[in-house]
This record gives structure tokens, sequence and C-alpha cells, in this order.
């Protein structure tokens, strides 16, 4: 097993994308890249933490491969904004692939640059590509909050279409 550990945005999305892939046997919400004396979401939100809101996927790289949960995160937000996705913004919500081998710091570093090269987005890439150091679990409530939080606004009109289109465009590398 491997793990990536991504951030695009808020971790509700990226959690609820990611754990019905095939290969994918856990997503876990937390916090990453900051001061480690300092990661509850409280501080984390208040954006002095230096932490982003990431995703840790635990994969069968026999099932899906790293370069695979890559075409998966470029797709699912914009890796153009800076410190931001949607309405969410600071530095907790931005673009990033925390590598934990070098292969997957070679593999990310590589693909960002075969798609800004072909001009996917119209502005240029701007995720942030670290050596992964530490993770630290989000608060129970924020795990499974997309299911166990349907009705709530946020889930609503922001969470909801983006994993239907996820789930639609990758139809067939959902369990």
């Amino acid at each position: 097993m491997e793990k990536a550990t991504f951030g695009a945005g808020c971790f509700w999305c990226i959690e609820a994308c990611f754990k019905d892939l095939k290969g994918v046997l856990s997503v876990e919400p937390g916090y990453a890249g900051g001061d480690p004396d300092r990661a509850s979401y409280k501080e984390v939100c208040e954006g002095n933490t230096g932490h982003a809101e990431v995703a840790q996927i635990t994969f069968d790289p026999s099932v899906i491969t790293f370069e695979e949960l890559l075409e998966l995160f470029w797709f699912v937000h914009d890796p153009t904004q800076l410190n931001r996705q949607g309405n969410d913004e600071g530095s907790q919500y931005r673009s990033v692939i925390f590598y934990h081998s070098m292969d997957q710091r070679n593999s990310s570093i590589h693909y960002r640059d075969e798609l800004d090269k072909k001009k996917v987005w119209e502005k240029p890439i701007v995720t942030e590509i670290t050596e992964f150091t530490q993770f630290f679990p989000a608060e129970d409530y924020h795990h499974n909050y997309f299911e166990n939080n349907p009705g709530n606004l946020y889930c609503q009109s922001v969470v909801r279409p983006k994993v239907e289109k996820f789930k639609e465009v990758f139809a067939n590398k959902m369990k």
C-alpha cells in the first residue's frame, strides 16, 4: 500500500470524490504543511498555521497508480488559483501535492509541466509540490462530512455538483 496527500481546496470535496475509487482503501481529511504544534480546524481556518486542508489517500498501486490519482487530482479543482478554491480563500485552501517519494515528486512535476505546456488552463498552474513531513487527522466530525451532512448548504451547492461530475467522468474507476 502507498499514500498520496493532496490539497485541492476544502477537504470535504477531495474525500467525497476519492473515497469510492477502485484501489483506494481509505481517504482521511486532515492538515499538512504547517506548524506541527497547531493543527486544529479553528487554527488552520484562521490561516496562520501554514497548514493546508488535505486528504491523505491510502491506495493499492496494483489497482490504481499514483499517476491515475494525479489525473483525478488535477480534474477535481482549479490548480491555477493561488490560495483559494471557489469561495474558499486562504493558504489553507491552496493547491498542493505532498509527495511521499522521489517517484511521486517526479511524476507530479512532470504531469504539472505537461499540463502547463498543453495550456489546459488559460493561466499557469500554481500547485505547490513539496515533500510530505507530517499529517494531522481532522476532527472526527469532518470525516465523511458530505455523506453525513447531505442537507448542509455548502454540501448541496459545492460538494454535490463536484462529486456528481467526478463520478460521471470517472465512472469506470468507481467501485
